[in-house]
């Protein structure tokens, strides 16, 4: 017998089969040999050299050839294996000259790695040097929407590279052969679906039969979606979602990166607020209103130029960035956004005119950082927004100071009202017929303990438009409730009138506040009445008519304050169930010596008698203005000539007095 027929029958022999199974632990030299079903199983001892060698196989299936003695039997063997788990190397044992085992064994553990290489999750091309493919597996395949078959010799970069991808790609390939250093690398492929984003990690093996030759082994993962999904992110992070623009934090970005650059140059910033907006929002509807936002931040981005930046910081509000722009330039792109603002919208079949103010800033004259010029340029807004609006305006210091002392008024209005610092001087009205006080006029002071006494001018204004005006009038209605009944109990026999502005006659607990006040006060039917501005009637004659009625029900006499200033007309007053006319003081100081403003007194005093109403006259301050008002019908006046603005205490002794010296007159 051969002696490549007699070993192949000595393994048979002892194992059942022409190939054994083989293992080998760590733990010791010793090789384990067993037959199909254990037939039977010994223990071979190794080398430390052959040790080793199985000490050495990884996870891709090899071969090792060592002599070793079977049973007293000296074998020369093939042996097929891999590391199969931390301590352990296991495989299949052939006879050396039994070729065909060992290649059916190599077969398998080939055939294992192909089915891993196909059906793997990762995007697996092999190429060569000159780009050919060489493999293209399952998920390739799936990917692509193209076969390995069809592929196979083909230049990978034409394939599936873009045009403007394909020198970048090419070099990095040469690059990779020559240095033979592993790269990552993110590239777009075509495919039959479309673009897709790859990122391929790559590596250089040598081929393993026939010609020696290296080969690239691309291992990709699709990230498409993913990048997708991140650049929907940054989008949503970055852009407005109802116009597309930049957002606030996008802006804002921008600007502070302008800012960091070297001798960063000039540019500016235009703050712009849609006016009237939210009316067209209550009127319509927010729909409509999204509409309005999305066509006028179009129409606003059509006054631009290239390089400008516009964003949407939110509600109906745009900031607008202009490179390298001066102070006249941003002014010239204020006015053209303006003059194209002119133009309706229509909307939905509504037709719809929206104006815009706008502030400006410019870097570096109105501010070194983001958030001082995004300030100035808003306050700039603001101011044009209090010059009538449909305009824009530069920022100055003086807006700055403005704001400023709105920031104070603000906080220390507030504390005013919780330190009772703000107190009421009452002023008398003086009858111009019998000389007798029968009235008095409640006027606010703020004592502060920082700034001294303040008068209401320099702080009224602002309450009215914060809306602090409401618990100061609560406040002034309780307090001079509380004055007249203390007054009331002393037999004065004075009536007491409080101011109202438009916004706290708006107010819907008014009436209620004001009766709680003169129960209280125990002084119903009331004895306080109340002083409105022609403001109060405008703006909703229906309301002002049911208020003025119940307060009228309560007792209280309704008084028309600076009349002759506003836009009240004569049918209003006829409507209207008032009680008293006051003149402002605007026409008094000059009847000395001004025929117009006489004649016009005269037919104040004409219409006033027609509608059976009292007359006031405010800010006589001489014996010939008070003699003149006299001799036309006025009935009271009030004006330093009789009395100035007293407190309570010093207003009570006067008028005690005053009293005196009429009962002895």
């Amino acid at each position: 017998m051969k002696k490549k027929d007699m070993e192949s029958t000595l393994l048979f022999k002892h194992f059942g089969t022409r190939s054994p199974l083989w293992y080998f632990r760590d733990d010791s030299d010793a090789l384990h040999l067993s037959g199909d079903g254990e037939v039977t199983t010994t223990t071979v001892g190794l080398s430390s050299e052959q040790a080793n060698a199985i000490r050495q196989l990884t996870g891709v299936t090899s071969h090792l050839t060592f002599d070793l003695k079977i049973f007293n039997d000296s074998v020369k063997l093939h042996l097929v294996g891999k590391k199969t788990d931390k301590a352990t190397w296991a495989g299949t044992a052939a006879d050396y000259y039994d070729t065909d085992t060992v290649a059916r064994d190599l077969e398998h553990g080939l055939m294992f790695a192909e089915q891993v290489v196909s059906e793997v999750n990762s995007l697996v091309v092999i190429i060569d040097s000159k780009g050919k493919i060489k493999r293209f597996n399952r998920l390739c395949e799936e990917v692509t929407g193209l076969k390995e078959e069809n592929l196979l010799g083909l230049n990978a970069h034409d394939l599936f590279m873009p045009t403007t991808e394909h020198q970048a790609a090419r070099e990095n390939i040469k690059n990779f052969f020559s240095t033979q250093s592993l790269f990552e690398v993110e590239r777009p492929i075509n495919t039959q679906y479309g673009v897709r984003k790859v990122i391929w990690r790559n590596k250089l093996i040598e081929s393993g039969s026939g010609e020696q030759e290296n080969f690239l082994v691309c291992s990709g993962t699709d990230v498409t979606e993913e990048r997708h999904a991140k650049e929907r992110l940054m989008e949503l992070a970055t852009k407005d979602t109802l116009t597309g623009l930049l957002n606030r934090h996008a802006i804002q970005e921008l600007i502070t990166e302008a800012l960091t650059k070297a001798n960063a140059p000039v540019f500016s910033l235009l703050f712009l607020d849609l006016d009237n907006f939210k009316k067209v929002n209550d009127h319509y509807g927010h729909v409509l209103g999204d509409c309005l936002i999305q066509a006028a931040a179009s129409a606003i981005h059509s006054c631009l130029r290239e390089g400008n930046v516009i964003a949407r910081l939110g509600g109906d509000e745009f900031l607008i960035v202009i490179p390298n722009a001066t102070q006249r330039a941003a002014e010239l792109i204020a006015e053209r956004i303006q003059e194209r603002m002119k133009t309706p919208f229509n909307l939905n079949r509504a037709e719809i005119y929206s104006s815009c103010s706008i502030g400006i800033a410019v870097f570096p004259e109105h501010g070194r950082s983001m958030e001082e010029l995004i300030r100035n340029a808003d306050m700039a807004m603001y101011a044009a927004k209090d010059s009538g609006r449909n305009t824009h305006r530069v920022f100055t210091r003086e807006m700055d100071k403005k704001v400023s002392e709105y920031v104070w008024l603000d906080t220390n209005i507030r504390k005013a009202l919780e330190e009772n610092q703000f107190e009421l001087h009452y002023q008398a009205k003086q009858s111009l017929t019998t000389g007798k006080v029968e009235s008095v006029e409640a006027l606010i002071r703020w004592n502060s303990p920082e700034r001294g006494m303040i008068q209401p001018m320099n702080f009224i204004p602002y309450a009215e438009e914060s809306g602090l005006i409401t618990p100061i009038g609560k406040w002034i209605m309780e307090t001079a409730a509380k004055q007249a009944g203390l007054w009331k109990k002393q037999d004065f026999n004075l009536r007491v009138a409080i101011n109202l502005s438009a916004r706290q006659f708006r107010h819907p607990k008014l009436v209620e506040d004001f009766k709680m006040a003169i129960l209280a006060a125990d002084i119903y039917p009331s004895i306080m009445d109340l002083e409105l501005t022609e403001s109060c009637l405008i703006e909703d004659e229906s309301l002002a008519l049911k208020l003025i009625s119940q307060f009228k029900e309560l007792g209280a006499e309704v008084h028309l304050d600076d009349f002759g200033t506003g836009y009240s007309s004569l049918s209003q007053l006829s409507r209207l169930p008032l009680d008293v006319l006051k003149l402002d003081r605007s026409f008094i100081s000059s009847i000395h010596n001004d025929v117009r403003a006489q004649r016009l007194l005269r037919s104040m005093v004409a219409v006033a008698q027609e509608l059976q109403l009292k007359i006031v006259a405010e800010g006589v301050e001489t014996q010939d203005q008070a003699e003149f008002l006299r001799s036309i019908g006025v009935d009271l006046a009030q004006g330093f000539l009789f009395a100035k603005p007293m407190p309570a205490a010093e207003f009570e002794e006067w008028f005690k007095q005053f009293r005196q010296l009429k009962s002895v007159a």
